[in-house]
């Protein structure tokens, strides 16, 4: 963070001091909201959760050394008390990045989002400091907070903005101006909170709505290959460059293949150069997610020849996204439980049958949640695209819609005990134990709300267990 006073910071936030001794005392350290966090110099940003309201830890924040608390209230410790934190964060965020020159590269899409942002992250750290945003920290307060990580140093600040309703990219966008946005697909997550796929488009749209014009240096990223996402351009006054498969992409991929790991491999071409691309990421849907990440490095000045070896060299940096590890039996557990949604369902399960070829595959899904109308058509889809893939055993878990999944994969031409419904992850694990053998791989996949990552984690809890 750029360092600020805590008079410019109540004089940016419409804030009142309250227990302050000395208003010039500055903000050096990182804006928190987790009290654990607090380092010297660093300033609390204290929410009133459900559960837990950060104003209880404020004077335990200033003790392990905030020099001061953003709030809504007194809190007996040197405090800004604003009406609304989130705006608040959003004000020092919009601040900091007007003061700095750093380059903004903002991206949204329906799947992918996060591991195209550690990609670009990757490619981009090469070039430059760069700042990006740990997991998913994608909305109104996750995104703040990851610009108040830039300084006078950073030259690139890579930002995902999530949506769940109109208006919602463009208020993140207003709050960090991009320069480069970058829009992947427009799938079905959400699609029950949006009311269909056109608006999905809409709204994720907004973020090259947004970018400045082609002669000021915007340029928006499409994904040439998602209809509803090359249909974007007309919307944006900045620079188009599109990304994908298609034969008319600026930057592409050809001779696309997996490897006998189940990881991609490809030719990436681009304006300036071409080079040979074998990732350390599994699924051949990384493959457009590695053509984003290129096109951005690429507009801003990466040879294409270290673009293809950034990509074959980066990793996964988010947890449970397609994390790989094999067990010291060697049961191979593939952990892809962040989240979930029918896109991003189909391109685990078609790793899954990569990484598998010759082997036993497990595939342990739940909910995938804020499907509205299309819960049932989607979970049933699923399960029969599982039998499809001759995935070996489904194991569906939870309510439900795990039973539509259940339901789907007998429907297709499962039978015996090839597909099981369980009631939740402790039966799970009691039958992934009494199962599993040597050379198997096990996937495990659902929505966040879910939690299955715990089944993950239990079938891992063994000796040996090492990354791949």
């Amino acid at each position: 963070m750029i360092p600020l006073s805590l008079a410019e910071i109540a004089a940016l936030t419409g804030g009142r001091q309250h227990d302050i001794t000395d208003p010039e005392a500055r903000i050096t350290g990182p804006v928190v909201i987790d009290s654990r966090q607090v380092g010297p110099g660093s300033l609390f940003a204290a929410f009133a959760g459900e559960r837990v309201d950060g104003h209880d830890f404020a004077r335990g924040a200033v003790e392990s050394g905030a020099t001061a608390v953003l709030a809504t209230r007194p809190v007996g410790v040197p405090s800004i008390v604003v009406d609304d934190v989130t705006a608040a964060l959003g004000a020092l965020a919009r601040h900091t990045v007007g003061q700095l020159g750093t380059r903004v590269v903002a991206l949204t899409g329906s799947s992918g989002k996060t591991s195209t942002k550690d990609l670009i992250a990757q490619l981009l750290e090469r070039i430059g400091p760069t700042v990006w945003p740990p997991g998913s920290f994608n909305n109104e307060i996750g995104l703040p907070l990851t610009a108040l990580r830039a300084d006078a140093d950073t030259r690139h600040l890579v930002l995902e903005m999530g949506a769940r309703g109109i208006g919602h990219i463009r208020y993140l966008a207003e709050l960090t101006p991009p320069r480069i946005g970058v829009v992947l697909n427009v799938g079905t997550a959400h699609i029950g909170e949006f009311g269909g796929r056109e608006q999905i488009a809409e709204a994720k749209g907004e973020l090259v709505e947004v970018l400045p014009t082609a002669e000021d240096g915007g340029i928006a990223v499409l994904n040439a290959d998602d209809p509803l996402v090359r249909a974007m351009a007309p919307r944006t006054r900045a620079r188009v460059t599109l990304f994908g498969e298609d034969a008319d992409a600026d930057v592409r991929a050809e001779n696309v293949r997996l490897t006998e790991r189940g990881t991609p491999a490809f030719t990436l071409h681009t304006p300036t150069g071409c080079g040979d691309v074998t990732m350390r990421l599994y699924g051949e849907h990384h493959v457009s997610n590695a053509l984003a990440a290129a096109a951005v490095a690429h507009e801003l000045g990466m040879p294409a020849g270290d673009i293809a070896t950034a990509l074959s060299e980066a990793g996964t940096l988010s947890r449970w996204r397609m994390e790989v590890t094999e067990r010291a039996d060697g049961v191979t557990v593939v952990n892809d439980a962040y989240n979930a949604n029918p896109d991003s369902m189909r391109a685990a399960l078609r790793a899954l049958a990569a990484m598998g070829s010759g082997r036993r595959t497990w595939a342990v899904l739940g909910e995938m949640a804020e499907l509205g109308d299309e819960a049932l058509a989607e979970h049933d889809a699923i399960g029969r695209l599982a039998v499809r893939l001759n995935v070996s055993k489904l194991v569906a878990v939870g309510g439900q819609e795990a039973a539509w999944l259940d339901m789907g994969a007998k429907n297709e031409g499962s039978w015996g005990e090839e597909s099981v419904h369980v009631s939740d992850a402790e039966a799970a694990v009691d039958l992934l134990r009494g199962e599993l053998r040597a050379g198997d791989v096990v996937l495990v996949k659902a929505s966040r709300s879910v939690g299955l990552e715990s089944v993950a984690e239990a079938l891992l809890a063994h000796e040996g267990a090492a990354a791949r």
